[in-house]
This record gives structure tokens, sequence and C-alpha cells, in this order.
């Protein structure tokens, strides 16, 4: 068996254990309301070496700076700002659920324009906006690059991505999103993985540690709990208790196949019915040799290259069929597989073919 093959084994196997272990439900699933808000901005970023945005090419770099300048004093006028040192970025941050006002936030900065690197600068203060258009939080800060850039008169290095960086608690938030969790009188459990034997999974072990019928499957993704049941209660207090419950998660059988990597990962309830599989190599090869011609001596003429081609069409010696027993298991899958010689891209291949035949009984996932 071949390393990868046995990777892809190994790792199957780990996705099984996984699977029948059990997993509290806040690594599950999401209450409804309790979520984060996308916030993103438009900045500049000052104090760089010479590696910032060309303002000729960037003119809006230049329209931020010139608006900066004008709103702390300094009358730029007409004048032409021709500094390499700022950069223009786009700002991202997440605004976790119940963020109180003055509390920090982690932000992220990426360059817009031909900035080089975003080492050793320096984020001024930029608001951040939800899709609301109102400002929640606002960032300011040194910029940690995830890279580094070394430049000489011919030749330019580059290690990682030096035009996008971090803030470590950059950001303060100045507004908070109301969402009371004291007043509620129900809430929705949504499952990561909508799945109709994990959610009947979840009403019950919920009712059972309650020991009341308050969680309801409304779906195969949604668990609605009842706080009413429970009489007068700390909603808190409940999904505290609610979200380390622990279940045994069920999901559907599923293939996934990475064709770039030439990865394969298969899940333990992935089940091949009786088919046949054969495996052969078809070689096409075409080889050019131009050939260059000479004229004789003293003749009125001129050198040519004339084509010289041959081609080969060989069809290797198939390996024959191997046969995969019906009701098969991930093991039997794969020995059977490996028992063809083939290599990971071309069992690739197999995989989709035994699923457009109706024989691979699960979910084919192609990235």
């Amino acid at each position: 068996m071949s390393v990868l093959l046995r990777l892809i084994v190994i790792w199957s196997m780990l996705c099984a254990s996984a699977v029948a272990a059990p997993v509290r439900i806040k690594d599950l699933a999401e209450f409804d309301g309790v979520r984060g808000n996308d916030l993103v901005g438009y900045g500049l970023i000052v104090g760089l070496d010479g590696t910032g945005d060309s303002l000729r090419n960037a003119p809006y770099t230049e329209d931020i700076l010139a608006g900066l300048l004008e709103r702390l004093g300094v009358n730029v006028g007409d004048k032409e700002l021709r500094s390499k040192n700022v950069a223009a970025v786009v700002v991202t941050a997440e605004l976790p659920p119940f963020a109180r006002s003055g509390s920090r936030i982690d932000v992220n900065v990426a360059a817009i324009g031909d900035a080089k690197s975003l080492l050793g600068g320096t984020l001024v203060l930029t608001p951040l906006k939800a899709a609301d258009g109102n400002v929640y939080a606002v960032a300011q800060g040194s910029v940690i690059a995830g890279g580094a850039s070394a430049q000489g008169e011919a030749a330019r290095v580059v290690e990682g991505v030096p035009t996008a960086g971090a803030i470590p608690v950059g950001a303060r938030v100045e507004r908070e999103v109301a969402f009371e969790l004291a007043t509620i009188q129900n809430i929705r459990i949504a499952l990561r993985t909508p799945d109709f034997t994990t959610a009947g999974q979840v009403e019950a072990v919920i009712n059972r540690a309650l020991r009341r019928e308050v969680a309801t499957t409304l779906d195969s993704g949604t668990v609605q709990v009842d706080f009413r049941a429970l009489g007068r209660v700390n909603p808190a207090h409940v999904l505290g208790q609610i979200e380390n419950l622990e279940v045994r998660p069920d999901n559907r059988a599923r293939v996934v196949i990475d064709h770039k990597s030439g990865t394969i990962v298969m899940g333990d309830r992935v089940r091949i019915s009786r088919v046949a599989v054969s495996q052969g190599n078809l070689t096409l090869r075409v080889q050019e040799a131009p050939e260059a011609v000479q004229p004789n001596p003293f003749a009125a003429g001129e050198t040519v290259v004339v084509p010289r081609s041959s081609a080969e069409l060989r069809d290797e010696p198939g390996i024959g069929f191997a046969e995969v027993s019906g009701d098969s298991s991930l093991t039997e899958v794969i020995a059977g597989l490996n028992a063809l010689g083939v290599r990971p891209r071309d069992m690739i291949d197999i995989l989709k073919s035994i699923h457009a035949a109706g024989a691979l009984h699960a979910d084919l996932v192609i990235e």
C-alpha cells in the first residue's frame, strides 16, 4: 500500500473515531441571536519605509491623505503629495456577540493599492461600519505584517504576504448591538450540519437533562428551547448548561476529493455495491525531430528545415478487473482499489466513475 493510501486509511479511521465520540452541543450548533457581526472600514497606514503606494498610480490614497491632513488643521491646497510612506488599506474585524462599549477586538488590514509592504506601519484612526451603515468600532495601532520583503537594484525577494497584516486588540468598541438575552422566552439551536438524527438526539438530551419537555425539533437543523416551561429562570444559566451536554452526532456518508492536492477523505459509513473496476494505460507519444537540409555546393538554393515527426500509440497491458464485493466497508474499498496498483489521481477518476455507475453510496464532494 502506498504512503498516501496509508494516510488516507489512517485519516479516515481518525474521522470515524471522531464521529463516534460524544461531542458537546456548543461544538455542533449556534444559538439563534448569539452571533457576531462583520465590520469593515477604509483607512490609511503611515510610517512605511518607502514601501507605500505610488500616489500617482493610487489617487485615492492621495485623497484620503489630504483629507486627513486637513482634519488635523494642515491646509494642503493644490499641493502635490508624493510621499511613499503611506498606503490605503481595507480594515476588517468581527464584532463578537455581547461586546460592550470600551472592549477591544482584533482587526485585519490589507493593502488595496500598489504598496510593496506594510511592515512597520501604523494605522491611523479608522471607523469600522457594519452592514447597517453605523459605526460600531474605531481602529488604530501598529501593524504586524504577515511576511517580509527585500529589494535591491535588480532583484526583489518576497516571503509570505507583506501587504496584509493584523493589529491585535487594535479596535475599541464604540457601539453595542441591542440584544437582551434575559428577556427572551425561547431560543433556537441551529445545527451547523443539519441532520434529523442529530437534531433528535439534541432534543432528547436537553429534555433528559432539564427533566422537562422544553426542547422541540423544528426541522433537521433547528431545535427550539422554550424557557417558559422552566418557570422563572435565567436563560444564560440554562444555555450554559445546555451547551455542555454531549451527543453522538450522525451524518451522511461522504467522499471528499481535492483535485489540486490529490487528497481523498472518506467517512466510515461509505459503502460500495458489488462492482468490477479495470484500470489501463493508453499512451500517446509524439516526437518532433526537425532536420536541416543544405543545398548542393555552389548551387543556388537556401537551407530549409524539413519536419520529421514520429507518432506512437501504445496500449499497455491492463491489470485486469478488480472486484469490490457488495456492501464493502471503507477498509475493503481502499484495499480493493489498491489492488489495481493505481495512483491517487487515478483513484479519483475511479471513484467518480463508480459514483456515476450508481455503486458508490455516499455524497461525492469535489473541491
